[in-house]
């Protein structure tokens, strides 16, 4: 049964940075995809952004390029999003999606965690 945790959200002040980590098991080879998510009080949830474990290859969202950067440990099955330049803009709970056999994040993402809030306010 694949299961996904994130941990590493919190308070920050405006400017500062984040790691926010995913741990993921189940999965059954490494042909999956793993996105970051968030959603903010009263608005719609929106992609941050994804990285294909097999190949490597990473996407990011227009509003979080060039501060955000998306890695992976394939020895951990760990997914992290480091958050530099934060601004208060990037408060959310931030979920990471699991989707087996897809290199990208586009479409449905079967597999979700319940999700770590990150609030940038001084």
């Amino acid at each position: 049964q694949v299961q996904l945790v994130e941990s590493g959200g919190g308070l920050v002040q405006p400017g500062g940075s984040l790691r926010l980590s995913c741990a993921a098991s189940g999965f059954i080879s490494v042909n999956y995809a793993i996105g970051w998510f968030r959603q903010a009080p009263g608005k719609q949830r929106e992609g941050v952004s994804c990285v294909s474990i097999g190949t490597g290859t990473t996407y990011y969202a227009d509003s979080v390029k060039g501060r955000f950067t998306i890695s992976r440990d394939n020895a951990k099955n760990t997914v992290y999003l480091q958050m530099n330049s934060l601004k208060p803009e990037d408060t959310a709970v931030y979920y990471c999606a699991g989707q087996p056999f897809r290199t990208t994040c586009v479409g449905n993402m079967d597999y979700w965690g319940k999700g770590t809030l990150v609030t940038v306010s001084s």
